[in-house]
């Protein structure tokens, strides 16, 4: 489990936007790994482990949504962060382009992209078909990909 704590703490900040939030996620889903430790099969304690996460995540999200009663236009989108580039305006581009995907979208770029599973993985641990996995990962590129050109800076240089 401590192999997989960096990776379990990417994804936690990734699905509450917040480091604090993700930090809580984090220490519930290892409390209650630990607890249901005699419940864990044999196979991937990855995929395991980032089930458990998967499944505290939409818990609380469910019954946040029941305490806020707000229409689901308004719902916050989940965020991700992935290695950032070295220039801060370019951190904050790309973190903002992440933070405009669709919850489920941003889910399945980071499984893939930055914790590199497997798209049967991802569609094992998030309960939905691999055709379902590729689709919502190519669709999270191609809105990455025209956030950033809509936002597109063009740095001046000097000529000699």
């Amino acid at each position: 489990m401590l192999d997989l704590m960096p990776s379990l703490r990417r994804y936690a900040r990734s699905l509450t936007r917040s480091d604090a939030d993700g930090e809580d996620l984090l220490q519930d889903s290892l409390e209650r790994a630990l607890v249901k430790r005699s419940q864990w099969a044999g196979g991937s304690l990855k995929a395991w482990a980032f089930s458990i996460m998967t499944n505290l995540y939409r818990n609380e999200t469910v019954r946040a949504a029941r305490r806020r009663s707000l229409p689901i236009e308004n719902a916050d989108a989940v965020p991700a962060t992935l290695s950032p580039p070295g220039d801060p305006l370019e951190q904050r581009r790309l973190a903002a382009a992440i933070d405009s995907l669709a919850p489920d979208f941003r889910a399945v770029l980071m499984l893939v992209v930055v914790e590199s599973m497997s798209y049967r993985e991802v569609a094992s641990l998030l309960q939905i078909p691999e055709g379902t996995v590729m689709s919502r990962l190519a669709r999270a590129r191609t809105q990455i990909a025209r956030y950033l050109e809509a936002d597109n800076i063009i740095p001046l240089r000097r000529t000699e």
